[in-house]
């Protein structure tokens, strides 16, 4: 257990920053803090305890995310933490960071768009191809590389690439 010399203020800003470096398994290039995955940190009596929510209940990744966050604060110095999965309120993309939006187009994933998009007014949607950036996209299939991705293909490079789905 971290000694009491060290503030609940300074143990959880350490905590943060232990955990705010797990990436998420299914895409190396965002941290669980890009993906707004990391909902808390909280410090009670000296014990540490992490928020997390899914993208989607069931997520597959959740186990190895809450692993790896459990070996971050260790390797932190922060012992037996506590690591809760919250599904209420549900995961939205609009929690997912400006960066992480742009790391994902980086690596060739269209981000999601905003909830007030078009698709979300009338049900239609335009999604820009991460690689040439054109507007001439199609929806191959609303089941991408993982679920919470659908595969579009661009219609001027022709390169197929996933879009990070709306939530």
């Amino acid at each position: 257990m971290v000694t009491s010399l060290v503030s609940d203020a300074e143990l959880r800003r350490r905590a943060w920053e232990a955990a705010s470096q797990v990436v998420d398994p299914e895409i190396p290039v965002l941290t669980i803090a890009d993906l707004g995955v990391l909902r808390d940190v909280t410090v009670n009596d000296g014990r540490v305890e992490v928020a997390i929510t899914p993208t989607y209940s069931g997520c597959p990744a959740m186990n190895m995310i809450a692993l790896e966050i459990e070996l971050s604060l260790e390797r932190a110095g922060i012992a037996r933490p506590t690591i809760r999965t919250v599904l209420s309120p549900a995961w939205t993309t609009d929690w997912m960071s400006e960066d992480g939006r742009r790391k994902l187009r980086a690596y060739g994933i269209a981000p999601p768009q905003a909830s007030h998009s078009r698709r979300a007014l009338f049900g239609e949607q335009q999604v820009n191809c991460p690689q040439c950036n054109s507007h001439d996209t199609e929806l191959l299939s609303e089941f991408g590389s993982t679920a919470c991705k659908a595969l579009w293909r661009c219609k001027s490079c022709r390169e197929p690439f996933d879009y990070f789905k709306c939530h």
